[in-house]
């Protein structure tokens, strides 16, 4: 019987610097992830922590991680060759399969991109799949900004409005993403699904602006980046009343996350 808290060693295949504090690692995996899935991360002696899934392919996955403590810094100090334990997947994923042959919009905020990369680049894989994508995409400043491949290769077949919340750059609007939503044609949509992804206060203030802008709460979907534990709803670390968000998360329909935020 396979011990699903037992983390085991994986190789890193490759580490990419992404900002001074964010970087890449693309970690040999043979399994499959559900989009939007997480791992726990962990090195001997020193800790365990929760990151999603950012990328995959045949033979391994990739996680997007900030360097803000024990573990993360310890992890950012590894290159290519280098052993990483992992555990997972675990949690629920996103319901790709809904979204398919209808509009998407997806907003997110930050390192909340790496939790819907994979949902993107699968529709990019598949255009025919789905009717459109619109992507609203926001950082802090310039020095914050992640995936600079990946959101060229988005802008090339999804409608991609970039954001700084208080400067302005090449490419990139001056604004919170919520400044934004109102310009996506939701009246033009038969049939849609937003997701939602970054700190809690973006995510409800972007829900709530979309639902100004018509959309049920039922078309929403969030994922919440708290804090795990044990992974499996046993210590109660994740949980917000009486939801445990690592195993009824960490996506969660707005109708369900509304009540969560704390």
């Amino acid at each position: 019987m396979e011990n699903i808290m037992k983390p085991e060693p994986h190789k890193i295949v490759s580490v990419i610097r992404q900002t001074a504090a964010e970087f890449t690692i693309r970690v040999a995996c043979d399994k499959d992830p559900g989009y939007g899935q997480f791992f726990q991360l962990s090195l001997p002696k020193i800790g365990e922590a929760p990151i999603s899934v950012c990328g995959k392919g045949p033979g391994y996955v990739e996680f997007t991680i900030r360097k803000v403590g024990r573990l993360t810094g310890g992890v950012f100090d590894l290159k290519a060759g280098d052993t990483l334990f992992m555990r997972g997947p675990y949690g629920n994923a996103f319901p790709v399969d809904q979204f398919e042959n209808k509009d998407l919009l997806v907003i997110c905020g930050g390192t909340g991109m790496s939790p819907v990369k994979t949902t993107l680049t699968h529709f990019y894989d598949h255009p025919e799949i789905c009717k459109s994508v619109y992507l609203i995409a926001g950082f802090k400043d310039i020095n914050c900004v992640l995936f600079n491949e990946e959101r060229a290769k988005f802008a090339e077949r999804f409608h991609c409005t970039y954001c700084l919340d208080n400067s302005e750059a090449p490419g990139f609007h001056k604004g919170l993403v919520t400044k934004f939503i109102p310009d996506v044609p939701f009246d033009t949509f038969e049939d849609y699904n937003v997701v939602i992804v970054g700190p809690p206060p973006m995510m409800r203030f972007a829900a709530l602006e979309c639902m100004k802008c018509g959309v049920p709460a039922e078309k929403i979907w969030v994922s919440f980046e708290r804090k795990m534990s044990c992974a499996v709803g046993k210590c109660g670390h994740c949980k917000i009343n009486e939801t445990y968000v690592c195993l009824e998360g960490p996506v969660f329909n707005y109708t369900k996350a509304k009540e969560l935020f704390d």
